[in-house]
């Protein structure tokens, strides 16, 4: 940098700026390297792009590839006294439930004491539940009080917590509260003991709530559970007990909108992925712009295979093509639905339309043979690592490393012309110099004899 300030000392011409305006010029040579790389660069993203919508589509034919799709039922219940919901498995129909009573836990205390935190002695709390399960905590002397007693209860196990509450007694406020974690009789504490303790830690017969089952009935059926979430009564229902001696009338029905919305779902996915593709492969004749992939193979591919897929016909008795359950294929490339022959379709030939969208099962043999596992094929196909995206990402990717490669060539060789600009201005600084030297010189000497011959005359 040193010898770029000194150019043009000796000479006084701007060296330095002609040296700039040249590296300048010199650059002009990376500029279509830079803008050939922001292409590639646009083609990447383009490719992101057109994978993104590809995926969703992808995604759009999974949920409907689902058995469990078009399984869908809805639920809702007329009457008071519970909630329902309905899962796949539940058969539609409508199903009259009363509920008698709910499932309660078992709860008690002990009698009460005048200290909370006053130590009682070693002991052993012991209990048994219902089912038969049982349960001993031993309580070391130091350790003993109700606070004590209450903590260890609540850290050894979980059939049964423990709480301390004050009933206001003047004396012995401070008793020991038990209840079961559960509800029904099976989680209801059958036994209790309090040993080692003496007299002060007894449970108060008068405080036990018996744990009990829910009753209920169904189509006249009786039915009891231990709790009051009640799950193989009906199959599929979970039915919720909120209010005893109510009557409600649970109503499960096919949710046809669940299916048409999966079908619904899979034409607008697909219609976005076709409106993807025409953007990337659009040519604007006024503007004179191009889409992204405008020409490129990859895109061609993509879109080739997709066609294919709607001219596939699903093998079997009942639908075979999109044209029967009212998908069209439009003169654009889009898809058209008729909701109203799909939704008649849902009602009166709904297996037919899931063998055609999920298949049938094939004994021996794993091909797919549903319109789902046709398309997915292809899809899957197409976003393979081997796909025509992906190679064309790669290529992309690729082709911005050669160029990075000639751009750093090209750096280099602009720093040696500088260079080579740079010495040859200091070797012409240099000789101007030296003539501006003699140049002066001579011109004083002139001036000099000049002064002489005019003395002689």
């Amino acid at each position: 940098m040193a010898s770029i300030a000194a150019l043009g000392i000796g000479s006084g011409l701007d060296l330095n700026g002609l040296l700039t305006q040249l590296e300048s010029a010199e650059r002009q040579r990376l500029e279509p390297l830079v803008q050939q790389r922001a292409s590639y660069q646009a083609r990447i993203s383009a490719y992101g792009r057109l994978e993104g919508s590809l995926s969703a589509f992808q995604n759009a034919l999974t949920n409907l590839g689902k058995p469990e799709t078009f399984q869908a039922v809805s639920s809702s219940v007329t009457g008071e006294g519970l909630q329902a919901a309905a899962s796949a498995s539940a058969v539609p129909g409508s199903y009259n439930v009363q509920v008698n009573t709910l499932a309660r836990a078992y709860s008690s205390a002990t009698l009460g004491l005048d200290d909370k935190s006053r130590d009682l002695g070693a002991g052993t709390f012991s209990f048994t539940l219902g089912d038969g399960t049982s349960h001993s905590i031993d309580i070391e002397a130091g350790a003993s009080s109700l606070e004590d007693i209450r903590d260890a209860i609540n850290a050894q196990q979980g059939d049964v917590t423990a709480s301390i509450i004050n009933d206001g007694d003047p004396n012995a406020p401070f008793r020991l509260a038990l209840t079961s974690s559960k509800t029904g009789t099976d989680a209801a504490v059958s036994s209790l003991t309090f040993n080692g303790f003496g007299d002060e830690l007894a449970v108060d017969a008068g405080s036990i709530q018996a744990g009990t089952n829910a009753s209920l009935t169904v189509n006249g059926i009786g039915i009891s559970s231990q709790s009051n979430q009640v799950t193989d009564a009906l199959q599929g229902i979970t039915l919720t007990l909120e209010q005893e001696g109510q009557t409600a009338t649970v109503n499960v029905t096919r949710d046809e909108a669940a299916i048409t919305g999966a079908v619904e779902n899979f034409v607008k996915s697909y219609n976005s992925l076709q409106s993807t593709i025409k953007d990337l492969s659009k040519y604007n004749a006024e503007t004179q712009t191009a889409g992204r992939l405008l020409g490129d193979s990859g895109l061609r591919t993509v879109e080739t295979r997709l066609r294919s897929i709607f001219s596939e016909a699903v093998d079997g008795e009942g639908l075979n093509t999109l044209s029967e359950i009212g998908i069209s294929r439009q003169l654009n490339g889009s898809l058209e639905l008729d909701t109203d022959k799909l939704k008649e379709l849902t009602s009166t030939q709904l297996t037919q339309l899931s063998n055609f969208f999920t298949g049938t099962e094939n004994v021996g043999t794993d091909e797919a043979n549903g319109f789902v596992a046709k398309a997915g094929n292809t899809v899957t196909q197409l976003l393979d690592e081997n796909g025509p995206i992906a190679l064309g990402t790669e290529g992309m990717k690729s082709a911005i490393e050669r160029l990075e490669e000639r751009y750093a060539r090209e750096e280099v060789s602009i720093a040696r012309t500088i260079e080579r600009y740079r010495v040859q201005f200091g070797q012409l600084d240099s000789m101007i110099a030296n003539m501006n030297s003699t140049s002066s010189y001579l011109m004083q000497q002139f001036d000099a004899l000049n002064a002489q011959l005019g003395n002689k005359k």
